[in-house]
């Protein structure tokens, strides 16, 4: 759990920073103008370029949808009302969905869906579409197309990303079972799970991260309401991470048993970064070329039994320093861990089940994943115990390669385990990014 993290500093190809120069304000949209049938934006009026209010336009607030009800500032004003962190966008299109390689964001919503009854591919084909072209305006910081809440209606984009996935039993629910890839079959089980169903698996996944809490609610609720008759919420999770800027350099993120939480994460600039997260171009099956698979577990941690340890237990525990989360045996954070190195007493610096050990991809014949976590807390439950953890979501090209091995291994001695509980689980196919006029899965969905 503490050995790879995400990236410190945004890395996809679709991130795109928002300068301090603002655009020219788009045409006011007349309220009936939508989004097109290819997924793009149409009339509609940008949160970013045109953020009026009543107090600095003199212009009364119009209750008509969401897109009419903006109104356009003065550019100055624009400006000043979002800061770098405001104004920071992520593409929707691209060669890989936004919400992978990007940064960690501040606040994150982890939905799943079950098609409702009687629904099949026609209907998820339309939820699809829908969903995708909802995502794609949110992202670039404009109003919902449908009876816009307003939620969000003085934020720019702040790095939201939107993420879609497919569960194993969709392709069942919609005839596609010949489609379903071999990498899609059922996690096996743990010694470690004491999983509720009731939270577990579902027919679509959907991802929502952003640096703004309004911003992502935002997104939440516009998915939630495309989603219709089609489809019904079958689980929600809700997380969180440190805010950007809340430190003067990008710093590892720590979670909530205080340990710096994943030095060790794939690269996108490692030469074998794509081979090991993405499915190629050539994959099996076709339709998920560019794609990802997504392992979704709910990781409790008992802290109160973790907070009686002694700093020095706690670093035994995972064999990393608290303070800097350099190895046990000596360095920095990023300092290559000494697995032989002993100490006076003749044993090895770094326990034989330490974490940090256990989880090194050169300890699992190269077995790698792409860690995005959000840390959660769900308030304390009957027994006085906080409900708190970890909402682990890994990426990688085939989860039978990447999490299923180190899993395995951590299952058989990982000086963690008495301090944590998998309480739910999921796998998810996440195919790959869509150019303009297209919408996630619609290679599968139309193949």
């Amino acid at each position: 759990m503490a050995e790879q993290s995400t990236p410190k500093t945004p890395v996809s190809e679709t991130s795109v920073p928002k300068t301090a120069v603002p655009k020219a304000p788009a045409p006011k949209a007349s309220p009936k103008e939508g989004v097109s049938g290819s997924g793009g934006s149409r009339g509609v009026v940008s949160r970013r370029r045109l953020l009026g209010t009543a107090g600095a336009t003199g212009l009364a607030l119009g209750a008509a949808g969401g897109a009419a009800g903006y109104a356009a500032a003065p550019a100055a004003d624009r400006t000043a009302l979002l800061n770098s962190v405001g104004a920071d966008e992520v593409m929707f299109h691209g060669k890989h969905q936004p919400g992978i390689t990007n940064a960690l964001q501040a606040k994150g919503h982890l939905v799943a869906f079950d098609l409702a009854a009687g629904a099949g591919r026609k209907e998820a084909a339309a939820l699809l579409r829908r969903w995708s072209a909802t995502a794609e305006r949110l992202m670039a910081g404009e109003a919902s197309a449908n009876d816009d809440t307003d939620v969000a209606r003085d934020a720019g984009p702040s790095s939201l990303t939107v993420t879609f996935g497919f569960g194993h039993s969709f392709f069942a629910r919609t005839g596609l079972q010949k489609q379903r890839p071999i990498a899609l079959d059922p996690l096996p089980d743990f010694s470690s799970d004491h999983l509720d169903k009731a939270r577990s698996n579902g027919d679509l996944w959907v991802q929502i991260g952003a640096n703004d809490s309004l911003v992502a609610f935002h997104a939440l609720r516009a998915i939630q309401r495309d989603a219709g008759r089609a489809a019904g919420v079958r689980w929600q999770m809700n997380g969180f991470n440190r805010s950007p800027g809340a430190t003067t350099r990008p710093l590892t993120a720590r979670n909530l048993m205080g340990q710096i939480d994943g030095t060790r994460n794939p690269k996108p600039s490692e030469s074998d970064f794509d081979r090991r997260i993405f499915v190629p171009e050539a994959g099996d099956p076709a339709w998920m070329a560019g794609g990802s698979y997504a392992v979704v577990r709910r990781i409790r941690m008992l802290l109160d039994d973790w907070e009686k340890l002694s700093v020095k237990d706690q670093e035994n525990v995972i064999g990393r320093r608290k303070s800097d989360g350099a190895p046990l045996s000596g360095g920095t954070e990023t300092t290559a861990m000494d697995l032989e190195k002993t100490g006076g007493d003749g044993k090895l610096v770094v326990p034989i089940n330490a974490h940090a050990r256990i989880t090194r991809p050169d300890e699992n014949g190269g077995a790698a994943m792409l860690r995005r976590p959000f840390s959660f807390h769900d308030g304390i439950d009957a027994d006085g115990v906080p409900d708190a953890g970890l909402l682990f979501v890994c990426w990688q090209a085939d989860p039978l390669r990447g999490f299923v091995p180190v899993q395995r291994k951590l299952d058989r001695g990982d000086a963690l385990s008495p301090f944590i509980r998998h309480e739910s689980s999921g796998l998810f196919a996440v195919p790959g990014g869509v150019a303009k006029g297209e919408y996630v899965g619609q290679k599968l969905l139309e193949g």
